[in-house]
């Protein structure tokens, strides 16, 4: 069902009636009439890149964090939509028209939020318009259903609120369950898609997850793609762009970048669906996302193996408690020197044996403490706390400053064996106390993953 406000000529009619339908008001016994869907009449389409705008001078100024981009730009990432760019934008008619205009130029979709609020510095409406070159009208279904907000709460109508029963003619209205700004989905054959979302997060991703992604899925967005990430420890993003190469760092398709995270390097593989237009073999066929990505990963696989301790988004605690489930083992923790940084990082384990060993484990933690630096006293007092009744591996760690960074010393116990090394944190304090901490992970991980001899040592 499509309607267009009296007044309106033929050629917006079917304007229209030709995109997406509209949403209309339909009378319900007892309650306010609502927002129904018509559904919509468009001829899919492939939507492959995006750009993001996020309205509002206090964006600008520190007074509000946009969480809404960073949403936004990952769904569309994993839904193979290549964002081509993010901006901030000061509320500013003439900034904001051309920003519409020119990323219209650029993207097949262009998604904002923010600006969609009554008062006079809400401009992201008219831009819209402006840069279509269309003229905003008074929508009479979404009037009325804006004053039955106010009449509901017993309220009069603020004549500022009717901005927001604002449309243009390629534009209909995206229902708001949680405010009283509708959002706008603006489209014309052959050009961009425009999506309009009000900034409050809480308004925004009901609107955004509920109805824009679902029809942006059936107008066709995104192309297939392949995405995994390599979680790799012990080395930096530095060495591993090193190792990797300029070459495969500049591939546009599969894309390979690197990251710094907190707990891990992440090299992220990302590949499309090949096309070969104009290829000299018209019978060569098109590589799919995964065949290309299944070659990148094998050239960063022998770049880099040797320091992938996990995939995806796995953390430590969950992929710790992977290996001590598969042999059904427990855990005790050790540490001196650490600001219990090795208990924080992997507190989450179930396998950690803590309420039953707290008076043990506090004695040899006393004990160390006085001393727990050289590395006999810590491979022996992992051989102690392995002793103790319930524990089947123990981790004891001591780290200490020297010029700058952490060293740091860590010996496992299991019942296959005992394993120790050392390594260095890069710098001191609380950063290397927590370096530490991944370092002492890495090391219990590789020693379960790979089993112990009894004396193995690493120096």
């Amino acid at each position: 069902m499509a309607t267009v406000p009296a007044g309106h000529g033929a050629h917006q009619r079917a304007m229209v009636g030709s995109t997406l339908g509209r949403w209309y008001l339909t009378p319900q016994a007892a309650r306010p009439r609502t927002l129904r869907y018509a559904p919509p009449m468009t001829v899919p389409r492939r939507l492959a890149t995006a750009e993001v705008l996020s309205i509002g001078t206090e964006l600008l100024v520190g007074e509000t964090r946009d969480t809404n981009s960073g949403d936004i730009a990952r769904a569309l990432d994993e839904r193979g939509v290549a964002v081509l760019r993010v901006q901030a934008l000061r509320d500013d008619l003439d900034s904001v028209s051309a920003a519409f205009s020119e990323a219209r130029s650029r993207a097949d979709l262009v998604i904002s939020t923010g600006g969609l609020g009554p008062t006079p510095d809400d401009l992201t409406r008219e831009a819209i318009a402006a840069s279509l070159d269309e003229t905003p009208f008074v929508d009479p279904d979404l009037e009325r259903w804006l004053e039955a907000l106010w009449q509901r709460r017993g309220l009069p109508f603020p004549e500022i609120n009717r901005k927001q029963a604002w449309l243009t003619p390629s534009a209909i209205a995206i229902p708001n369950e949680h405010g009283t700004a509708p959002g706008w989905w603006v489209e014309r054959p052959g050009e961009s898609i425009v999506v309009a979302l009000p900034g409050p997060p809480r308004e925004m991703e009901p609107m955004w997850t509920g109805w824009v992604l679902p029809r942006l899925s059936e107008v066709g967005l995104g192309v297939p793609r392949d995405v995994r990430t390599l979680r790799l420890s012990a080395i930096g993003e530095s060495q591993v762009a090193d190792r990797l190469g300029e070459a495969l760092l500049r591939s546009a398709n599969p894309s390979v970048a690197t990251y710094a995270r907190a707990d891990a390097v992440d090299v992220r593989i990302s590949a499309l669906d090949e096309g070969r237009p104009g290829s000299a073999d018209p019978g060569a066929s098109a590589l799919t996302a995964a065949q290309l990505a299944d070659q990148a990963e094998a050239e960063v696989v022998r770049a880099v193996g040797d320091h992938v301790w996990a995939r995806g988004k796995t953390t430590w605690p969950e992929a710790l408690e992977a290996e001590l489930e598969r042999r059904s083992w427990s855990l005790a923790i050790v540490e001196a020197g650490t600001g219990g940084a090795v208990t924080a990082l992997l507190g989450g384990i179930p396998q950690l044996a803590h309420a039953e060993l707290r008076d043990s484990l506090g004695t040899t933690s006393a004990r160390a403490g006085r001393g727990l630096t050289s590395r006999a006293l810590v491979e022996r007092t992992a051989r102690e706390v392995a002793a103790l009744d319930g524990v089947d591996v123990s981790l004891a760690v001591a780290v200490r400053e020297r010029r700058g960074d952490t060293a740091v010393t860590v010996a496992v116990t299991t019942p296959e064996g005992s394993h120790s090394e050392r390594r260095m944190a890069f710098l001191g304090g609380s950063q290397g106390r927590s370096r530490a901490a991944l370092a002492a992970a890495d090391v219990l991980l590789r020693t379960l993953r790979r089993g112990t001899s009894a004396g193995q040592r690493r120096a």
